[in-house]
């Protein structure tokens, strides 16, 4: 694959650094970063900057707000950028449901300007940062959750995904020489398996991450909101994905769109865990028996979603960029509930 100049936006944040690490370990792609700080951090694009010294790749970093469509013109004018990595959304559902047009406009109309960039500086290829959230609550007949399942989003985080993906599929079916990669993202959770990078964000509503965060004194105690859903503990099932593995999906997502048109993929482990299970999980991991608490159900938290990842593995197998594999034998390295959670907590002891 010939090299290409990646912009990639939220590159400062927890899922778009592991990207830009998987891209500098993967490619010799130059990477252009823009982020505003609101939950990235400087020293994360410090690390990732001391990760690029002595390799190919060139790193830039811009400080930038999607909603300041002016500047964000400006930077496509001085760049001619090859493809898109979208990220820089807002993720908490309970706040999208109290604040829903905070979500629709950083995630929906914000979106909408990049794409509209996108068409006028000939950039062909995104990869979009969508969400399980799309699906809803899905019928237990469509479990595990397949691309093709009905869309019906349940909160307000969903809804500003599902129309974003719709200006996406809109514009390239407008435009044959705009290409993407949607990516519905199941549960993300761990850290960078040596330890450089992690979630930074200090208010995170993860589970796996406010469980390393009580482990390690941060916070006093963790809840678990709701134990009356319909599951075998009666608390939410989730299929969590270690970073780094959802990260480098990205990187095979560059590949599949050099020989391939566009399409929708599920990004998940295809297995599911409770909160219990978790929470579990993670005393076992840390040796400490971590105070837990029983709250009331959180609004927009649909019982069970387990993801179908059958169409990626497959995309995986069939791509032909044998130096691609020759460097990462599988497409998932890390499928390991005890080393997401150990990978997670020693970020947090380091962080701290």
């Amino acid at each position: 694959m010939s090299k290409l100049h990646i912009l990639v936006s939220g590159g400062a944040g927890y899922i778009g650094s592991h990207v830009v690490k998987q891209l500098l370990e993967n490619t010799d792609h130059d990477i252009t970063i823009i982020d505003n700080l609101s939950t990235g951090l400087d020293q994360t694009i410090l690390t990732l900057q001391e990760m690029a010294a002595g390799k190919v790749n060139t790193i830039n970093f811009i400080q930038a707000d999607l909603a300041d469509f002016a500047m964000i013109e400006s930077i496509f004018k001085a760049n001619q950028f090859d493809a898109l990595i979208h990220f820089a959304a807002s993720i908490v559902v309970p706040e999208s449901v109290e604040n829903p047009l905070k979500y629709y406009m950083n995630n929906t109309v914000n979106t909408t300007n990049i794409i509209k960039l996108c068409n006028d500086y000939n950039v062909g290829k995104m990869i979009f940062s969508s969400t399980a959230a799309v699906y809803g609550e899905p019928s237990s007949s469509d479990i595990p959750v397949k691309e093709s399942c009905p869309l019906q989003p349940i909160n307000p985080y969903g809804w500003s995904k599902r129309m974003s993906e719709q200006v996406i599929q809109d514009t390239a079916a407008a435009n044959d020489a705009f290409k993407y990669v949607i990516f519905r993202y199941f549960n993300v959770a761990g850290a960078d398996v040596q330890n450089r990078i992690g979630q930074s964000f200090p208010n995170a509503t993860h589970l796996i991450k406010v469980a390393a965060q009580t482990v390690t004194g941060q916070r006093e105690k963790m809840a678990i909101f709701g134990e009356d859903y319909a599951t075998p503990d009666g608390t939410c099932i989730r299929d969590y994905i270690h970073v780094d593995d959802l990260a480098f999906s990205h990187v095979m997502a560059l590949e599949y769109l050099a020989e391939n048109e566009s399409d929708v993929f599920n990004v998940g482990y295809g297995k599911g865990y409770s909160v219990k299970e978790v929470i579990s999980t993670m005393k076992e991991v840390s040796g400490v028996d971590f105070k837990v608490d029983q709250e009331s159900k959180r609004a927009g938290d649909p019982a069970l979603l387990i993801s179908d990842n059958s169409k990626l593995l497959t995309a995986w197998e069939n791509l032909k960029a044998s130096e691609l594999k020759s460097k990462h034998p599988k497409l998932f390295m890390y499928d390991d509930l005890k080393l997401i959670c150990k990978t997670a907590l020693e970020w947090e002891k380091a962080a701290q």
